[in-house]
């Protein structure tokens, strides 16, 4: 543990065997091997050999303190359920940043650009006094860049200042997938992180969630993610549902007709409360990873950050911001890294699930999967 920004944007990632200075990785998911039908043709391929996966891991107590001096003996990590064979990794605060923070210019974020005109020193504590390459992306109903990677923050602090309003978008999953593919230019042995600051909810992107996940893993990215409330009402929280005592919804638990409203005929989201309550194991584990991945089509800024392993604020002015930023600066330098080499690296996709052995201590933020390319050689 210890650094800034720098030390928990590098850990989600995995390794060739063959090169420590490439790291393909999936999403807050991880890629093992080179990804196929989105891969820029001009650009090599490259096959991994030998699979590490690293696990960055916040964790608390139940008075929202930082919990220190745990090992890897006090974690508990399993792969599709299967445990793991962990080690805590050392000193991994020191290599080089790639940032691209994506801005929503349209739909509801017009009514925050004047929260982005003073965040010059905040971005500055939270890069550290690493070296590092900063873009500005902005998007609408479509993905712009606005200035492209240099080593020059204050050009991004300057352009944040003077945003120009865009249209009646929030293509949330388009902007993030934008800057997934710009930072897949910038040199290997950079880290790569996003620095979302947008609405909650996508409105009408064209790329799926499933490839949205994919590219972010693909290309080492790790998300944070600032946002302020959509327009239109999110489905109720996954994990409000978890720990409910109640037997499940009124007219039946699995039922389509008669279903409770708040559900407003989302059936499947019925169906995944209904097994968190008849099925108590799962609600640690498989429902959560579930619910976040369901998530996606109701709260999507938070929901791909809590499936990459990041952190999610939600703020409602320019104060409000700068508090939830100095807040992840606080939390960044004291993400735990775990690694594992699989127990079973089958091609696809992954389901992991953190917790520590002591129960007084909470994991607040982990990754959630990661995958495995078909073309990987174990």
């Amino acid at each position: 543990m210890g650094g800034t920004i720098a030390h928990t944007l590098r850990t989600p990632s995995v390794r060739s065997a063959c090169t420590r200075s490439l790291l393909l990785l999936c999403l807050t998911p991880l890629f093992l091997g080179a990804q196929q039908g989105e891969t820029d043709p001009n650009q090599a391929t490259l096959t991994v050999h030998s699979t590490l996966v690293q696990v960055p891991v916040l964790v608390k107590n139940k008075a929202g303190r930082v919990v220190f001096e745990l090992t890897a003996d006090d974690f508990l990590v399993t792969d599709n359920g299967v445990r793991q064979n962990t080690k805590l990794e050392v000193d991994t605060d020191s290599q080089p940043l790639a940032l691209a923070i994506v801005v929503e210019t349209g739909g509801r974020g017009v009514e925050h650009l004047r929260d982005y005109r003073q965040l010059d020193s905040v971005l500055e504590a939270l890069i550290g006094n690493v070296e590092h390459h900063v873009a500005l992306i902005g998007f609408d109903s479509a993905p712009h860049l606005l200035v492209p990677f240099s080593p020059r923050t204050a050009d991004v602090s300057r352009e944040l200042a003077t945003l120009d309003e865009g249209d009646k978008g929030a293509a949330i999953l388009d902007g993030i997938a934008f800057a997934a593919e710009q930072l897949r230019a910038q040199p290997p042995r950079y880290r790569r992180a996003i620095l979302l600051l947008s609405e909650t909810v996508d409105q009408d992107s064209k790329r799926n969630r499933d490839e949205v996940l994919r590219l972010i893993s693909d290309t080492n990215t790790a998300m944070y993610s600032f946002s302020f409330s959509s327009a239109r009402a999110a489905v109720s929280h996954e994990a409000s549902k978890f720990n409910s005592s109640t037997p499940g919804p009124a007219h039946g638990c699995f039922s389509r007709e008669g279903a409770d409203r708040e559900y407003e005929g989302h059936y499947s989201k019925q169906v995944l409360d209904c097994i968190s309550q008849l099925a108590p194991p799962l609600r640690l584990a498989t429902m959560s990873f579930l619910a976040a991945r369901t998530a996606l089509h109701t709260k999507t800024a938070e929901s791909v950050a809590q499936l990459s392993g990041g952190e999610f604020f939600h703020f409602s002015d320019a104060k409000g911001l700068k508090a939830d930023l100095i807040a992840l600066s606080n939390d960044l330098p004291n993400y735990y890294v775990l690694s594992f080499h699989p127990t079973a690296p089958t091609p696809g996709l992954h389901a992991l699930h953190v917790a520590t052995e002591d129960r007084q201590a909470s994991v607040l933020s982990s990754r959630s999967e990661y995958w495995i390319e078909a073309d990987t050689t174990p």
